[in-house]
């Protein structure tokens, strides 16, 4: 089969500073999602739902918890060649071993990918949220004979900014690219034509629509190794592929599933969000033969009394006694004390349960973790292991859109309580 051909690249080695202050802890494939997963789970899963099993994730910053979710979690059995393993910088005798770019990040773990044999190299991003299965890709790859193929979806206008932005030719060849282009001027041109959305099934707006890159690249091997080898080049869309345009054959394969970057809070944020509509554009309950992976754990059931819950996805092991949730997500242990309100947020839980209060605040009695009393949360990021005294209030009533504080962090409006933080009896944020 052409999948066993394949090795796995999932990039995750950046230091994340857009989704700050969730990555101030734990590298940006580690941060939670949707209750009870990982980031580096969806790429993981699409993985292992196209029968692709030989996967390394590239990492340097803040991995120790990264490194403990993939060794728990991914365990193949002992007659398949399978395997999820980690890749950080090191220290070389030829290099100080920090990843320059994602270009470089490959180039400087290259000698491991020799003890495996494939001609195909698969490089994800490790921050990304959509169902694919790579299979016809895959083949589309080969049968096109392209040395690289990209997977490119749409943006809009707003939005493009933030992406590789491609032009095809009618036959999907790629021979043109912009890496980020900040101004109108250096997007213009770049616009979709509506034949070209037509033909996939694209139906957005005339003239605010671009193909962008979803940092999805399938090299032939040979290819991947004389631009590691032969050039100086860091960075794979600031560098490689606009130059291997010029030389090499460069083939798109358009995805018009849902797609989603959520490299920043806001993206984040509003991801999940969605996840609550009726019809979620992700949906973790309804993909057919599209597991979403994540660690196995012995948790039990949820307990909720006297609480009244509208539009929310509630993970194993919560205690919620006399409050009210809505439109939120709540994560594994969570706790949420009577008289309090959880308003469009994403609660993120709990690492471990507790039966004693610990770690108590300056001048205050010891706050267990979790949220108290007559709380207040609306719009809000609550990280893991919070400890929230009771009537605090998270609301945010100025619309202050950019802050940093002891306590908190706003991004967008969002309020965003970091991880392990103590917020005293009465905080109004």
């Amino acid at each position: 089969m052409a999948t066993k051909r394949v090795l796995t690249l999932i990039l995750g080695g950046g230091a994340g500073t857009r989704l700050y202050p969730l990555t101030k802890v734990r590298a940006k494939p580690a941060v939670p999602l949707a209750g009870k997963y990982r980031l580096v789970d969806i790429a993981i899963s699409n993985c292992i739902n196209s029968g692709i099993r030989k996967i390394f994730v590239l990492t340097q910053y803040l991995s120790a918890s990264l490194n403990r979710h993939i060794s728990q979690t991914y365990k193949f059995d002992d007659f398949s060649d399978g395997f999820v393993d980690i890749l950080a910088a090191e220290q070389k005798a030829d290099s100080t071993g920090w990843y320059e770019g994602t270009a470089d990040a490959v180039r400087k773990t290259w000698q491991s990918l020799d003890n495996h044999e494939c001609d195909l190299i698969l490089i994800l991003p490790g921050d990304a949220l959509y169902s694919m299965d790579y299979r016809p890709l895959l083949e589309q790859h080969l049968k096109s004979e392209a040395d690289v193929t990209i997977g490119v979806n749409t943006v809009d206008r707003a939005n493009a900014h933030h992406f590789g932005l491609v032009k095809l030719d009618p036959w999907g060849r790629i021979f043109d690219f912009v890496e980020k282009p900040k101004s109108d001027e250096a997007r213009a041109g770049f616009e979709a034509p509506k034949t070209l959305l037509d033909r996939y099934g694209l139906r957005l707006p005339l003239g605010d629509t671009f193909l962008a890159s979803m940092g999805v690249y399938l090299f032939n091997r040979s290819t991947l190794d004389w631009w590691l080898r032969e050039t100086k080049c860091t960075d794979f869309g600031k560098e490689i592929i606009p130059s291997a345009i010029k030389q090499n054959r460069i083939s798109s394969y358009v995805f018009s599933g849902y797609w989603e970057d959520i490299g920043t809070i806001e993206a984040f944020y509003e991801a999940h969000m969605q996840m609550l509509e009726d019809q979620p554009p992700f949906d973790f309950s309804s993909m057919s033969g599209q597991t979403i992976f994540t660690r196995s754990r012995n948790l039990p059931n949820s307990f909720v009394v006297d609480t009244k819950v509208s539009r929310a996805l509630i993970s194993p092991g919560v205690r919620i006694i006399g409050a009210n949730i809505s439109r939120s997500v709540v994560g594994l242990r969570s706790r949420v004390g009577a008289g309090s309100s959880v308003e469009d947020s994403i609660v993120m839980g709990n690492d471990y349960f507790e039966t004693e209060p610990r770690n108590p605040v300056k001048g205050a009695s010891a706050i267990p973790v979790g949220i108290g009393e007559g709380c207040h949360i609306r719009r809000a990021i609550v990280d893991k292991n919070v400890r929230m005294g009771n009537n605090v209030r998270i609301l945010n009533e100025k619309n202050v859109q950019h802050a940093d504080h002891d306590l908190y962090v706003i991004r967008g409006g969002i309020v965003i309580i970091p991880k392990d933080t103590v917020l005293p009896d009465g905080t109004v944020v």
